[in-house]
């Protein structure tokens, strides 16, 4: 009996070996996180939406067109892992960049330099090119749409990074037409974080993405904006949605707050609630 219990011994130190290797060297180990950075694991993960809006409630509120046609249709990606941003970039990590690689300095700045007390604010008056040259600089990428977007869905496709239902309080969101003054320092709404950690996915500044406002795969939708021309934005910011009032004004937040909610500019333009985050491949 002792001699088979002796030669099972070394199969189970040899197995207890072998796990500890691949804990301490296998593919997980080799993703060490950025600094500043969560990991979104590899997969597949649902992107856009099959909802439709049946009573023209965008047209008639002077939307381009219809809500969720542009988000059409639902459908599964897979996406390698990678980490992107906690943060949107701030005043304070621009700056450094600014000092390292001369660019046009955002509209809001002075003297070479970000407002007093607004280190810890997202940079904006930044357009596509500012936002990739940072990104590049910092050995990065802009994220594309459906990096962004799973990033801020999660593995569950929620509608929102905090859950399935819309409430304001999470983010940093106008909750009327009377528009916030501006933006806050990142980081704040705890309560507000997508799945995999990543803060203000929704609210404080609109981001850029490395996509093009083009049409998903299977989206038949005749629209005049669809194209090489516009860059996506994705998250919504601190401004207010339009002038609408009451219940129309929550119904139409709730579906621009939304982590599917495609927006998008010309790429030279530098807008007062515009920023962006950072990805980065975990190879």
């Amino acid at each position: 009996m002792r001699k088979r219990l002796q030669a099972k011994r070394p199969v189970f130190i040899i197995g207890s070996a072998v796990l500890l290797f691949g804990l301490l060297f296998g593919p997980a180990a080799c993703e060490r996180k950025p600094d500043g950075m969560v990991r979104v694991p590899g997969g597949e993960f649902l992107m856009g939406t099959d909802d439709v809006d049946a009573d023209n409630e965008a047209l008639e509120h002077g939307w381009p067109h219809p809500w969720y046609e542009d988000e059409h249709p639902l459908h599964r990606v897979n996406l390698p892992s990678f980490f992107i941003d906690a943060y949107e970039v701030t005043d304070e990590q621009y700056k450094k960049f600014l000092d390292a690689a001369p660019r046009p300095l955002p509209d809001d700045w002075a003297n070479g330099t970000y407002p007093e007390g607004k280190a810890r604010f997202p940079v904006i008056y930044v357009n596509w090119f500012d936002a990739e040259a940072y990104c590049r600089w910092a050995n990065k990428h802009l994220p594309s749409e459906e990096e962004w977007e799973k990033a801020a869905r999660g593995p569950d496709g929620l509608k929102y990074p905090w859950a399935d239902l819309f409430s304001p309080a999470p983010a940093v969101i106008a909750q009327g037409p009377v528009m916030i003054a501006s933006a806050v320092a990142v980081g704040q709404f705890e309560g507000g974080k997508s799945p995999y950690g990543a803060y203000d996915m929704i609210g404080n500044v609109w981001e850029w993405t490395n996509s093009w406002y083009i049409p998903y795969p299977g989206n038949g939708a005749q629209n005049k904006d669809f194209g090489r021309v516009f860059r996506v934005t994705r998250g919504l910011s601190f401004m207010s949605v339009g002038h609408y009032s009451g219940e129309a004004y929550t119904q139409i937040a709730s579906v621009v707050a939304r982590a599917s909610f495609r927006s998008y500019d010309f790429p030279d333009s530098r807008l007062a609630d515009r920023g962006f985050r950072c990805a980065q491949s975990t190879r």
